[in-house]
This record gives C-alpha cells, structure tokens and sequence, in this order.
C-alpha cells in the first residue's frame, strides 16, 4: 500500500513521435517550440532516464509506450487520470482536443488488473460540454488532510473541483494565480507541490487577499512553506512530486529545478525527503515538468 501522500508506483509514457503541442501554447506561458529537430528522439531517451532513475530509487514505474503521432502532450498523462487510496479512479475532461485522445482503456484495464480499482468516475465527456479540469495538473492533493488546491483557470472549472471533491471526500480549496502579465496560470501543479511535510509554494503569483487563507491552511497542517520566486516558478520548482522510494521519501524533480532552487530550500526539504534532480531539457520545452510526467498511482496493490 502506498504512504497516503507519497505513492511507490507511477504510470509513466514514453512518446515516440514527441512534439511542442501548438493547440497548448496559447495559454502555456512555459511551453516554447522544441528548438531541435532531434526533439523526439532526445524526449523518448529522457522518458526512459527518467523512468531508470526512478526504478533504481525503488519506485515501481509502469512504462507505457505512445506510438501515435496525434498526441504530443502525452508525455504527461497525470492530467487525465488520478488513483486514490479508497480505489477510486477518475478520469478528466480536457482543454485541447488533442488531449482527450491520451485517455486510455489500456492503462485503466492495466491498474484494474494489478490494483484494486474500487469505481471508476469518467468526467472526459464533460469536454464537449466546455467544462475542464485536467487531473493533478489542476488539483495539487493533499492526500493526508483530504484537500485539493485548485487555481481556476481555462483548463481549471471551479464547479468540477466542487464536484470531484465531493465525490472524493475531500475538501476543495479553489484560488487564483497569475503571472507576471497577469495571465491566469493555466496548471497549480506549476506553482505548488505538496509534500508530507512541506509545501513548496510561488505565493507572489496569488493576489495577497488569497494569501492568508493558504498560509493558515498549512500552518493548520503543520507543514513548512518554501516560498518560490515567480522566477523558481517558471524554471519548474513548483513542479515535483514526492514519492516514496526504497530508502524513504524522495522529492523527483528536474534538475532545472533544483539548480535554481536556494541551498535553505533544499535544506529544508531534505529534512524529510531526499532530492532527486533529472535532467529533461526537450520535455520542458512542451511546458510541462517531472510533475506532470508522473501519473501517482494510490491504490492498493493486488
């Protein structure tokens, strides 16, 4: 069984056709064209440096392969599903079209094969109604307290954070956040990770009347709050996941991460998890980080 906040196995995909998604850039302040013609062999070899680092940390890792070249974005595939520990596993509507191709019964019929799947929510149709939320990419979960953190956005419906939490039992904490040219950040999982014992936060981006409320939730909560810069934010300290790896909990990270990450962050981090930096150039240029390439899987092993 997986520590409640930290799983010890991950759903991960590796691309074999890995583009820049052009149908994200609009609202992706982070996503740049790939700049190499060899992008997608370079993000297929990353997937699988990711995956191998992983493995030898002790995370179990269950390596899927896309061959399909209509789905660039499916590197990231936590933003169409999510596991929890009661056996709940819910599937998401999503904001490009091209993006509601990732959704697949194979990985579904996989976790049901090998874990106990207790229900499963499909809320993907919901797309052709205009609603979104896009997985751990829009909810950052607080497992422990039962809270999900929401920016609401584009890809982030306020009503289907309410609805998701009610059908989860938990509580859901729905806020705002912009960058610097006052545009809505389109993803939490950007600007925050929740750990078991810290919260790694860009607090600047959220309008200072919001503030308070989130800092007297982890006060409440007993976490220490690591405050990013809107410049950490963008080179994807927001963007980890704490896992539970074979000597403890470990905090998976990119190395653009954790090289502009403060040594007092990493201090502090390491009192309860150690950092492990990947290197992924070519994935963050499609706008996305470690985070969003892990699919945390809850459930409880058959």
């Amino acid at each position: 069984m997986s520590a409640l906040q930290t799983p010890n196995a991950v759903v991960m995909i590796r691309p074999h056709h890995f583009v820049s998604n052009p149908q994200t850039m609009q609202d992706n302040a982070y996503q740049v064209e790939a700049q190499s013609v060899h992008a997608s062999e370079l993000a297929y070899k990353e997937v699988t440096y990711v995956a191998d680092t992983l493995k030898n940390a002790g995370v179990e890792v269950h390596l899927f392969e896309d061959e399909s070249r209509l789905t660039p974005d499916s590197v990231f595939p936590n933003n169409w599903f999510s596991t929890h520990s009661d056996g709940q596993l819910v599937t998401y509507p999503m904001y490009a079209p091209n993006r509601r191709a990732e959704r697949r019964l194979d990985i579904v019929e996989f976790l049901k094969q090998h874990y106990y799947v207790e229900s499963i929510t499909d809320l993907s149709k919901l797309a052709q109604s205009h609603l979104f939320l896009e997985g751990t990419g829009s909810m950052v979960m607080d497992h422990i307290h039962k809270i999900a953190f929401a920016v609401e956005s584009k890809r982030t419906c306020a009503k289907l954070v309410e609805k998701v939490c009610q059908q989860l039992g938990y509580q859901a904490h729905v806020f705002n956040a912009f960058d610097e040219q006052k545009v809505a950040v389109y993803h939490t999982n950007v600007l925050m990770c929740v750990a078991t014992e810290f919260v790694m936060i860009g607090l600047d981006m959220v309008p200072k009347e919001q503030q308070s409320a989130l800092l007297a939730h982890f006060k409440q909560q007993n976490k220490a709050v690591i405050r990013l810069s809107n410049a950490q934010v963008a080179h994807f300290c927001g963007n980890a996941l704490e896992l539970q790896g074979e000597q403890g909990r470990i905090l998976a990270l990119s190395q653009t991460a954790f090289d502009a990450l403060s040594d007092e962050q990493k201090h502090t981090i390491e009192r309860s998890a150690s950092l492990l930096p990947m290197s992924i150039p070519t994935l963050e240029s499609a706008g996305g980080s470690i985070r969003c390439m892990l699919g945390g899987v809850h459930l409880q092993k058959r």
